[in-house]
């Protein structure tokens, strides 16, 4: 049996638990204001979203694609289930998604601490950190596949 699985979901479907997770941590969590967590470009976005094996949402995150450029972003894991794979799960089907769908770079902006979990998959970091919702990030890339 395993403890999550992580699926590629429509946004108007799955809207409700997409946005737990993300209230869960960018907003309460983080502090993030709402009017930045809720951009406008979740409808345009491919949405994954990571459920424990009781249907409780725990994870997500979104795709943006400009040609083949593909913008990771949105990634989210509620507290008691980070440190045990469901960032992994969602990071790996993302650049799947992005694979399938012909883009050949990935792009992302990290919030500092995650960098190393990034840079496991192959991320690179590039400029200098810079304030996003007063939150440290850095931007960061990957080539999929040659054009």
């Amino acid at each position: 049996m395993r403890l999550f699985e992580v699926q590629v979901v429509d946004w108007q479907e799955a809207a409700p638990q997409l946005a737990r997770v993300r209230r869960a941590v960018f907003i309460e969590e983080q502090g993030v204001p709402e009017a930045l967590e809720w951009d406008g470009e979740d409808a345009a976005a491919v949405h994954v979203l990571a459920r424990a094996a009781n249907g409780e949402p725990i994870g997500t995150g979104r795709l943006l694609m400009h040609g083949g450029l593909a913008h990771i972003g949105r990634m989210a894991v509620v507290k008691p289930w980070r440190g045990r794979g469901v960032g992994s799960a969602l990071l790996a089907r993302l650049l799947s998604e992005a694979r399938r769908l012909g883009c050949w770079e990935a792009k992302l902006s990290a919030q500092t601490h995650a960098l190393p979990f990034y840079a496991r998959f192959g991320f690179r970091p590039e400029g200098e950190v810079f304030l996003d919702a007063g939150i440290p990030h850095r931007r960061m890339h990957r080539l999929l596949s040659q054009r």
